[in-house]
């Protein structure tokens, strides 16, 4: 058994921290959480042994970044100044996905997880669709790159759900793939699920789900095919939606309908289904999402990166679309920032404020991040849940003199002192137990863009 004695904890259905929880987990589950009374005395029938770990600060549970291209940190940095939008921030998106192969791939991906423990994430959702060589060429293993995914999030201590990506398509209009955008297609909907029904990884760390790119990607007639393979396996699927105006442009020029109304046709909404940013979706888009019970992941800061624009976040969730959050370009990796910009932005929409409490914030972030990805047993800190941990310092120079039930609206990453994941430590102190995260990060991206 391992304990912690928590200063504060945000247990669920909890509108603000509980002080002095001590947390007990076996076998990398939650045995016990249990607040004790005032000055640190125990409640009736609770010994604290001296074994346990203190931590100060506010504990959480897991983060979740529930949209992630790990390859695309590679970019940060590097696409922030000058002009242009989405289309001419993808075209230097190309550029790097042209040269990664496993290898490189496996040394830039585990950097970046092992950033993300740092940042208390415990689980991220890889929307992986590099899969195939220069020129679309398989791999002698065609899910070499998705098992170099889960060998990095291995080393980096942190569980990893592999969004497989079908990605058949330049565009709506069905245009074939060009350049660096053949290594991301397998043909067609039926031989991607082939190949992807031939990944089977053992890991205790990782799970499968699946993923349409978007409907400029997947043609109309194929997305019951990659909808119904996850719906036979019962995993997760996940799909960018709405974007970008021109993609709702393009969709209802060549069949008439937004792209929602168009994933709704062909049984792609529903609970097991997130859609990734909708940040342009009409009245219509939010009430078939919503009524479906279709997830929303927004990524603030890749959204405003890329001048997407800024969704109606409190619409959709009062639609019935439950929320989680990405970190989608890696932009930053931050989900404090990504939790408190969807309050903010929202403000920025609508001109008011108060639209989502913190208690909201902390369930997009942990809670709601991990059932979008199909791990229903973490998020929370709660008896026979995962034995995830995240510890926020209180004494920073953003955080002190902040009550704990603003951790949210005043942390960053930075303040991560103590991570655990699955009962088994990865951060202490603010470091990583086994990556130098700094000099790895440096050295991948430098071997990437040589």
């Amino acid at each position: 058994m391992t304990r912690w004695l928590a200063e504060y904890a945000w247990l669920p259905d909890h509108a603000e921290p509980t002080p002095d929880v001590l947390i007990e987990a076996t076998d990398g589950r939650l045995t016990a959480v249990t607040p004790l009374t005032g000055g640190g005395v125990p409640a009736a029938g609770v010994e604290v042994l001296g074994d346990a770990t203190r931590l100060p600060g506010l504990t959480l549970p897991g983060l979740a970044d529930a949209h992630s291209h790990a390859f695309h940190r590679a970019l940060r940095g590097r696409t922030h100044d000058g002009r242009g939008d989405f289309w001419s921030w993808r075209d230097l998106m190309y550029s790097v996905a042209a040269r990664l192969d496993p290898d490189s791939y496996l040394a830039l991906a585990r950097a970046v997880y092992a950033e993300m423990a740092l940042a208390g994430i415990t689980c991220v959702g890889e929307f992986h669709y590099l899969h195939h060589g220069p020129g679309g060429t398989p791999y002698d293993d065609p899910n070499a790159m998705s098992a170099a995914l889960v060998e990095a999030a291995a080393h980096a201590g942190i569980r990893l759900t592999v969004l497989d990506a079908a990605y058949l398509t330049a565009g709506v209009d069905g245009a074939e793939l060009v350049g660096p955008q053949r290594r991301f297609g397998d043909g067609d909907a039926l031989r991607w699920a082939e190949r992807v029904d031939a990944f089977r990884p053992a890991d205790e760390h990782v799970r499968l789900g699946a993923a349409i790119h978007s409907v400029r990607a997947v043609p109309a007639e194929q997305l019951a095919t990659v909808a119904g393979w996850a719906d036979r396996h019962g995993l997760p699927l996940h799909v960018h939606l709405s974007e970008q105006p021109a993609e709702n442009d393009a969709c209802r020029a060549v069949h008439g309908c937004t792209p929602t109304r168009l994933l709704a046709d062909h049984g792609v909404l529903g609970r097991h289904t997130t859609a990734v940013h909708a940040t342009h979706p009409t009245a219509a888009d939010v009430a078939l999402l919503g009524d479906s019970r279709t997830g929303v992941c927004l990524c603030p800061t890749t959204e405003r990166d890329l001048a997407d624009g800024i969704g109606p976040a409190r619409r959709m969730a009062e639609a019935g679309s439950p929320l989680s959050l990405g970190s989608d370009s890696h932009a930053v990796v931050d989900l404090f920032e990504e939790a408190r910009a969807v309050e903010l932005d929202e403000r920025l929409r609508t001109r008011k404020r108060g639209h989502f409490s913190a208690a909201d914030l902390v369930t997009a972030a942990t809670v709601g991040g991990h059932a979008a990805l199909g791990w229903g047993d973490a998020g929370r800190l709660a008896v026979g849940d995962r034995a995830d941990l995240v510890t926020v310092r209180l004494d920073s120079a953003r955080t002190a003199g902040v009550p704990p039930v603003g951790v949210f609206f005043a942390a960053t990453a930075a303040d991560v002192t103590h991570v655990v994941v699955d009962g088994r430590t990865v951060v202490a102190d603010g470091r990583h137990l086994t990556v130098d995260v700094p000099t790895e990060l440096r050295d991948s991206i430098a071997a990437v863009l040589s």
